[in-house]
């Protein structure tokens, strides 16, 4: 149960989870690669005794897997529970370390979700990345509370030497930068309240006479006090992890107050800015840039840090370091004085004089929220997605708001757990599989079994010796009875997991909510539950299993600590639910809960690449170890192909050759063969030509189909009059007429960029026609589907007038009804409703038509799924459906229902007749007469003839046009310092050559 060294056994007072909840604090180490964030995280492991402080920086203990050590890079988020004593008051402290790469973009992503602050590292040489407005955009849409780290100060020492006064300009010039990125994304947030209230409210004020119009932003009256990174409010520090010290503006403010005889206060707020001392008046002053004169921060501040490097790694003058040591008051021990490397003797003066791990947890302390002050809108972000609003929600639901707000450790309080990932490890690892320390009376029964064991042996050595034979068979090896792989049994998966109310302990029984369950549904339904289903066994429509928690671990690094029970307000490990949890879930003791909501990942997987075994008969182990590695990795994705074969997505190239070593060396444990990457590509049509090769205007039907190379006779004879498809259903009682056109490009492009956006208007069309919910919809939302609206019309005017009034006639967006390609209305009898029309009343129209409808739907997503030329997804293609017409015998789609049902109970009369004379059906009574039933009896259901009708309709007006393929384009942001551009280059353009790539450069 202890936290405080409880790895090591060290004689302290043990601290207990259950007494520090109030207390606890969960930062964010995050910026990008080889910033020190693990050396930090060694430097507040180090002040808690686990590591020694020799070791932090080199020992890199939270990168524990072994191509962590060899890259020198974090590739997975680990945790670490750190205490603080601040004055009288004590502070559990949950460090997590994410990686800084961008191919582990989704590891950052499960562990924003648990935080409630981070630490931003910044390079003070290098700068600011496209990496750190990243950081800051996640930390600003999760609700966490920056911090800023400005490191590597050393560097501006030894490397660049600059002068005091220099790097101070370098020092300033950064923070400007962050802040302008903080300044955007402040006014990003105020412009859109401001705008949600403006159309909340009628801002417009009409009176006889005049006039009066709203025009103001919000930003004026917005309170931007707390929101830019500023030394003289705490909450930056200016540090050298390698190094081991860091300071803010305050450590100085008490040393230098008594010295100069101003208030602590007054230095605070002095110490950072333009200014200076006048040593005659003994009073700080304003503007000492215009008279040329030191800041403070330069005089009091960088110029002893610079005397410090000056005197030990330079200049290596040893009486200047033993004055420096006494004008301090340290006490270093001898041999690091005596020591003939420089770092050493530096590491040591300034842990003792301004160590690291001090400023950046008093840091934490000061700024961090607790887990009881977690702010409402916070906990609405948790509870729902920010494109619907929070009333939407069930009442029950509503009510578990105000157990966020109180993160009470009661346990008659509902529990409420967020599982933000699964990591695996070995079970040999577990506390409980972990060997320990035999007591006395263990060790003695030991030893008189060990003594019974002998003694038998004795005895039957005596009574008869072993044949020769005997001996022969018990030398040859024998082969393992289970040539099975049993990697399950050796690797365990533990949840990552944050306590937001109530206490979790051992035995207890818990809802597993899965991401998409929805309260509102599963308080309407009863669903059976047993601890026996797992995620495997649920249908696509349930969400929910019941679990038992076996097992609750402290993590500490690669090491865990087992405990009984645990209150919330604290990140944890649970074990015991690898077949309940694939990825991410919500425990609760309530359905009621909701699902916690993704964070909106800034990366998306795009190397795909073909996996399978050096030997086939070692299929099922790939299959295995695949599966345990989408359960591993959260942003990893394996599916397989049509074509059978098994796909691996992920990030990058570090991130693909991690995927395979896990693979190899822990999940499958079997040699793998990776093909090269896989390019995605999208197929699409092109405007049809209006002169061919010699120049020639084409005019006649039969030149322009030889021009784009019709040569299938049964596609010929399909294509009418403007390129239109007529087909029939197999029963010929339905009939389609479609025809394809090349999308505008601007068209393309917005649908592109607003699939989320298409998917969130699809459910609330479906939702608003299934008689649900209609005000679901926040105004933003709103809003943003009204401009997405008015562009597609704007853009569908501007391409001509054959596509005026189209953005009403849309019936649908492919494929998954979010992609690029749309499915027009221009049936001249079938008028539905918009799929625009969010808060309408239109209802169908009571036709065939409408009873149809999903599954004409159907077969054009089938078809812009898996387009003719390669089975790659179409793009950018509109599908005009011109004609839909039903047989004149039809009258309501019940007939045909009910005919096909009643024949399909008819063949299983027939059969259960055939195979038991004694059943008595009377197969007649079933079935009905009539032509429409006698021609639809071979070609199935009449829906399926439609869905099949449809999508080889949408195929055949595709290849009627002119195709192509379009190849993806990986678009990136190179940054490289001003002196190394040239050599960059060369090298790039080899690399390039190398590789046989085309580049286009944009900028």
């Amino acid at each position: 149960m202890g936290l405080r060294a409880a790895l090591h056994m060290r004689t302290c007072s043990l601290l207990f989870i259950e007494d520090y909840h109030i207390s606890d604090k969960f930062i964010l180490l995050y910026f990008n690669k080889f910033q020190a964030k693990t050396t930090l995280a060694d430097s507040l492991l180090a002040s808690n005794g686990i590591i020694s402080q020799k070791m932090a920086g080199k020992l890199r203990y939270m990168d524990s897997r072994k191509d962590e050590q060899e890259r020198g890079i974090t590739m997975k988020s680990s945790s670490v529970a750190v205490h603080f004593q601040k004055d009288k008051d004590h502070y559990l402290v949950n460090v997590i370390d994410s990686p800084g790469h961008v191919d582990f973009a989704g590891e950052i992503n499960t562990a924003v979700r648990l935080c409630d602050g981070a630490i931003i590292l910044v390079d003070v040489v290098e700068g600011i990345y496209p990496q750190t407005k990243v950081a800051l955009q996640q930390a600003w849409i999760g609700h966490i509370k920056p911090l800023l780290i400005l490191n590597k100060v050393d560097r501006l020492i030894l490397e660049w030497k600059l002068t005091p006064l220099d790097a101070y300009a370098r020092l300033v010039q950064i923070l400007e930068q962050i802040n302008a990125v903080m300044g955007e994304l402040f006014a990003s947030d105020v412009l859109k309240k401001s705008e949600n209230k403006s159309n909340n409210a009628d801002n417009e004020t009409y009176n006889s006479d005049e006039k009066v119009f709203d025009w103001s932003s919000g930003l004026d009256d917005s309170d931007d006090s707390k929101v830019y990174f500023s030394p003289e409010q705490g909450n930056v520090l200016f540090a050298s992890a390698l190094d081991g010290w860091g300071f803010g503006v305050s450590h100085f403010a008490k040393l230098f107050a008594s010295k100069l005889g101003a208030k602590e206060d007054v230095l605070k707020r002095t110490l950072w800015g333009d200014f200076y001392f006048n040593s005659k008046t003994k009073q700080i002053l304003k503007g000492a840039q215009a008279k040329a004169k030191k800041p403070l921060f330069v005089q009091f501040i960088l110029e002893n840090i610079w005397s410090v490097y000056e005197a030990v790694a330079v200049q290596r003058d040893n009486l200047m370091v033993d004055k420096i040591i006494k004008s301090l008051n340290l006490n270093i021990p001898a041999r690091d004085i005596n020591h003939k490397d420089p770092k050493v003797k530096l590491q040591a003066i300034f842990r003792q004089w301004l160590p690291l791990s001090d400023s950046v947890l008093e840091m934490v302390c000061n700024f961090v929220p607790s887990p009881l002050e977690l702010s409402e809108e916070k906990v609405e972000s948790l509870m729902c997605s920010s494109s619907l609003k929070f009333d939407i929600l069930p009442e029950e639901t509503r009510k578990l708001k105000s157990d966020f707000l109180k993160c009470s450790p009661s346990k008659d309080a509902p529990v409420i757990v967020c599982i933000s990932k699964m990591f695996p490890t070995e079970r040999k690892m577990l506390p409980e599989y972990r060997q320990r320390p035999l007591t006395a009376e263990e060790i003695a029964e030991r030893r008189e079994k060990a003594r019974q064991k002998h003694a038998e042996k004795i005895i039957e050595q005596s009574e008869s010796q072993p044949s020769v034979s005997s001996e022969i068979s018990n030398l040859v090896p024998k082969e393992p009875s289970n040539l099975e792989n049993n990697t399950d049994e050796n690797t365990a998966f533990i949840a990552f997991a944050r306590i937001y109310s109530s206490t979790i302990y051992k035995g207890q029984k818990l809802y597993v909510l899965g991401p998409k369950h929805d309260p509102a549904k599963a308080l309407k339904m009863d669903i059976p539950l047993s601890e026996d289903i797992t995620v495997h066994d649920l249908n696509p429509e349930q969400h929910i299993t019941l679990a038992t928690v076996k097992n609750l671990y402290l993590l500490m690094g690669k090491e865990l600590i087992e405990l009984d029970e645990v209150p919330a307000g604290n990140v944890i490990g649970i074990g015991g639910l690898q077949d309940h949890v694939l990825k991410s879930a919500t425990l609760s003791t309530t359905i009621a809960c909701p699902s916690f909501i993704d964070l909106h990942s800034t990366t998306v997987p795009i190397v795909r690449v073909a996996l399978e075994p050096s030997h086939p008969r070692e299929m099922p182990l790939l299959v295995k170890g695949l599966r345990l590695l989408n359960q591993a990795d959260p942003c990893v994705q394996v599916f397989v192909q049509e074509t059978g074969e098994h796909v691996l997505v992920s990030s990058g190239e570090v991130h693909l050759q991690r995927c395979v070593d896990d693979l190899k060396e822990s999940f499958a444990k079997i040699d793998i063969n990776v093909s090269a990457p896989i390019v995605p590509f999208r197929e699409t049509i092109i405007p049809p030509p209006k002169l061919d090769m010699v120049n020639e205007v084409i005019e006649e039907k039969s030149q322009q189909k030889k021009v784009l190379k019709v040569e299938d006779e049964a596609l010929e004879n399909d294509v009418g009059k403007d390129g239109i498809i007529t087909m029939k259903t197999p029963n010929k009682l339905s009939c389609v007429k479609i025809r394809a056109k090349p999308l505008p490009p601007d068209i393309t492009r917005l649908l592109e960029e607003n699939a989320s956006l298409l998917k969130i208007l699809d459910q609330v069309f479906y939702s608003h026609n299934n008689s649900e919910n209609n005000d679901i919809l926040t105004p933003e939302t709103i809003t943003t589907l009204e401009e997405l609206k008015n562009n597609l019309d704007k853009y569908f005017c501007e391409a001509g007038n054959e596509w005026v009034n189209a953005v009403h006639q849309i019936w649908t967006f492919g494929p998954r009804r979010c992609g690029p390609n749309i499915l027009l209305n221009r049936i001249s009898n079938y008028k539905r409703p918009s799929i625009w029309s969010i808060k309408s009343s239109d209802t169908m129209s009571d036709t065939p038509h409408f009873n149809f409808d999903s599954t004409f739907i159907s077969g054009f997503q089938l078809a812009t799924l898996s387009g003719p030329l390669c089975d790659e997804p179409m793009m950018g293609v509109c599908f005009i459906v011109e004609d839909w017409t039903f047989d004149k015998d039809i009258c309501t789609v019940d007939e045909i229902v009910d005919k096909n049902l009643k024949i399909e109970l008819n063949d299983i009369a027939t059969s259960n007749h055939t195979s038991n004379p004694s059943l008595d059906i009377d197969a007649s009574s079933t079935v009905s007469s009539g032509p429409s039933s006698a021609s639809s009896t071979p070609f199935g259901p009449f829906t399926g003839q439609i869905m099949s009708t449809v999508k080889e309709a949408c195929r055949k007006a595709f290849q009627a046009q002119p195709q192509r393929l379009m190849c993806a384009m990986y678009s990136c942001i190179i940054q490289v310092n001003t002196d190394m551009l040239g050599e960059y280059l060369k090298f790039l353009n080899v690399h390039l050559k190398l590789h046989n790539l085309q580049p286009e450069s944009i900028n």
